[in-house]
This record gives C-alpha cells, structure tokens and sequence, in this order.
C-alpha cells in the first residue's frame, strides 16, 4: 500500500493547520470544576493560530481559568476524511492592537448573539491524521 491509499496517515504541522483554514466549524475543549467540557465554536486560522469569539459565560470563564485548552475540527467527504487536534494556551485578546488584528480576520458570530470577547488559541502541539476510507481488512478468520 503506498502512502497515498494507507488507511491513515500522520499530516504535518503545516498539513494540518491548512486543513484547518478550510473549515470553520471546531470544538473547544476545558475544564471547569474538575470536569472536562466541550463547546461548538466558529473559527478561523490567523498566523498559524485559532482565532474564536465568545459572549459572557462558561466558555469564557472556562478559557480565562484553564489557559491551557484542546480544540479539534475535523471534516470528510464519501473518500476519506482527516481529525486535527491542537494543544495550546488560549488567551482573551485586550489590547486593541491584538483586538484590531483579530478583527482583521473576517470571523463573525453564526447566531444572532453577541460575541464581544476575542480569544486566541496558540498552538504547542498538533496532532493531524487523514483516514482513506474503505472495506474492513479480511482478518482470516471464519466465524463459527
């Protein structure tokens, strides 16, 4: 099997953060109370960073109190599909240099809320996979 039909395969760095700029829809991982939560976020990719806005509330405070997060988007098509994992150290933006350029970014709330914090996610590790979608391997045996 050659590289571009193993059924997965690791991406780069680069591989996968070019991935990521093609989507826009992730999850934001923290933990609040010692326990692990999960929040739908709109994204995008800025420098090399996941740039994401958020109203008030547990996201937020959950961001402010763990600046170490986890987010991961993924996407496929009939063919095969690919998962990105980034570890990193988030930060609310404030100084209005860092707001200006997040505004730069052309990222704007789905729903009809307001979303006035900006919040940066720094990556410290990626983990990026691609899987080629295709029958389960013959294991050999015959059921019985």
């Amino acid at each position: 099997m050659d590289a571009d039909t193993k059924p997965v395969s690791t991406l780069t760095d680069e591989e996968s953060l070019e991935l990521l700029s093609g989507v826009h829809l992730g999850r934001l991982v923290t933990v609040l109370g010692g326990q692990a939560e999960i929040f739908p976020v709109n994204f995008v990719v800025q420098r090399g960073t996941i740039l994401f806005r958020s109203a008030e509330g547990t996201k937020l405070f959950g961001t402010v109190m763990n600046e170490k997060v986890l987010f991961e988007a993924d996407d496929h098509n009939v063919v095969e599909g690919w998962s990105v994992i980034v570890r990193g150290n988030a930060e609310v933006l404030y100084s209005s240099e860092a707001i200006e350029e997040a505004e730069q970014a052309g990222l704007y709330p789905w729903i009809a809320t307001l979303k006035l914090r900006y919040v940066r996610i720094t990556p410290t590790e990626i983990s990026g996979r691609r899987f080629v979608f295709g029958p389960e391997p013959d294991s050999g045996h015959v059921p019985g």
